[in-house]
């Protein structure tokens, strides 16, 4: 099956990301905005998704878009908290539809992401006070959707390593995969904030992040991995 916004999509990140390397801002003004809704296009052209989480994934990558549009200059504390607001909203919405499917917190896997959200939460309070309630309130629901889309019910007959699912043919494996890369991109945001001095290095690390990000987002959003809901037996529910 042809999947032209998809395609479309992966050179508009691929342009995002030439854009936040090489410092021309304007490509990204024209190219980042576009993510989202070419995601939400290609939703709404395949038809797999139910009408119901139709609406729900539509609303994350709508607050999505508005994120990525305020973050474009994330050297700006202000437009940093927005976003993450923003985000929060699409976090909750993947929470949601994760939920749907069937997901449910194993203790396997929130318990690293915890340790990693309290790590976090404690650096920002010693580095940037300002941002660590904020950015730290974005943490939780980032986390909370990272551990369901890791859960194995969501793909049953896939193998699975330390409570996560490995990424194959089924769509649902790779939404682990999706979130850790969103949690990869995220932690290089705070730590882009902290610790990067040069123009250089705020280039090449915003790079990173906005490849991280739009790798996940391709992932997560894949509308064939919300056209089934696995059936949760009590052999899954035991194992948890």
């Amino acid at each position: 099956m042809v999947r032209p916004f998809r395609a479309a999509y992966a050179a508009a990140a691929a342009a995002t990301v030439f854009g936040a390397l090489t410092g021309r801002d304007r490509w990204q003004w024209a190219t980042k905005p576009l993510l989202m809704p070419l995601l939400a296009a290609d939703v709404l052209h395949s038809g797999d998704v139910a009408p119901a989480e139709r609406r729900v994934l539509l609303g994350a990558l709508g607050a999505a878009t508005v994120g990525d549009v305020l973050l474009i200059d994330p050297d700006d504390d202000r437009r940093l908290v927005a976003g993450a607001s923003a985000f929060a909203v699409m976090q909750t919405g993947y929470s949601v539809l994760w939920w749907r499917s069937g997901a449910r917190p194993r203790a396997a896997v929130a318990l690293p992401r915890l340790a990693a959200w309290l790590g976090a939460g404690a650096l920002l309070g010693a580095k940037a006070p300002n941002l660590a309630v904020p950015l730290s309130a974005y943490g939780a629901t980032l986390g909370t959707a990272a551990v369901l889309a890791s859960d194995p019910a969501l793909a049953p007959a896939v193998k699975s390593i330390a409570g996560t699912n490995l990424p194959g043919r089924d769509p649902r494996s790779r939404l682990g995969a999706g979130a850790l890369l969103f949690t990869v991109s995220d932690g290089l945001i705070v730590l882009r904030r902290l610790f990067a001095r040069t123009a250089r290095s705020r280039r090449l690390t915003e790079g990173v992040i906005l490849t991280t990000y739009a790798a996940a987002q391709y992932l997560l959003t894949d509308p064939r991995a919300h056209a089934h809901r696995p059936t949760r037996t009590r052999n899954d529910v035991g194992r948890q």
